[in-house]
């Protein structure tokens, strides 16, 4: 494994800040429909750190499931709710 590859390398730390963000931007947002789509990038995110240390099967289900049906069951519950917090 080279250095590019570590866990600690800085892709994948600079991912992980991003994510971190994403996370924050998420929590305070008061519209509801945009911090869904956040979270559903972290889950991009997530994916892309996963394909990056070489568990494609494992991004591949996590880009599917978290950023795919999770992000869309989340907006169908928003459209069907308030949009925003109050």
């Amino acid at each position: 494994m080279n250095f590019l590859q570590s866990p600690l390398s800085p892709v994948v730390t600079l991912l992980s800040i991003l994510a971190m963000g994403l996370a924050l931007l998420a929590i305070y947002l008061k519209d509801l429909l945009a911090a869904s789509v956040a979270a559903g990038f972290i889950s991009l995110v997530a994916s892309i750190i996963f394909l990056y240390l070489q568990a494609p099967d494992v991004a591949m289900t996590e880009a599917a499931i978290g950023a795919g049906i999770t992000t869309v069951v989340f907006i169908i519950a928003v459209r069907k709710t308030e949009r925003y917090e109050k």
